[in-house]
């Protein structure tokens, strides 16, 4: 299995307590709050390996009794996004738990599963200084150097392979 890519048996629980250590972690060192609410929607996207739109997790956070104005969700995602806790996926309007802190000069790849949804986060240094450099050829600055490539999962490809 790639180790993008989640084991269908891996502990997942382990897998959103990691993110929400690394969350409070990272928060606390940059002298930053993770408040409840940000807290709270950080683990619904953890909850799952396929991004997640922001009406998404005010339904979700609703159903657990804690009704949330969509501009607090949305509040939510841009200090997330902003911290590199979690990622927007523009293809999708819908966002993901980042799985890991990033290094400058690195790109991050999201592989995007057409079938069963899941995006593996994958980062590539050669590739970041590759398209940095390309870019600066043409005098273009680098801000976000993301990358969406849309395919199947090795799960997928397997099961189609099986029908």
């Amino acid at each position: 299995m790639n180790a993008g890519f989640p084991a269908p048996d891996h502990d997942h629980a382990r897998c959103v307590a990691d993110t929400l250590a690394r969350a409070e972690e990272t928060c606390d060192g940059r002298g930053r709050r993770l408040t409840p609410l940000r807290r709270r929607v950080l683990e619904t996207l953890a909850l799952s390996h396929r991004p997640v739109g922001a009406y998404d997790i005010v339904e979700r956070l609703t159903k657990t009794g804690e009704p949330v104005p969509a501009m607090s969700v949305y509040r939510a995602l841009d200090f997330l996004v902003a911290e590199g806790l979690a990622h927007r996926i523009e293809s999708r309007n819908a966002f993901l738990a980042c799985n890991h802190g990033h290094d400058s000069g690195e790109v991050v790849v999201f592989l995007l599963c057409e079938r069963c949804g899941t995006v593996a986060e994958v980062t590539r240094s050669a590739v970041g200084r590759e398209l940095v450099r390309t870019a600066r050829v043409v005098g273009f600055e680098v801000r976000v150097p993301v990358l969406e490539i849309a395919g199947l999962c090795e799960v997928c490809r397997e099961t189609e392979a099986r029908r």
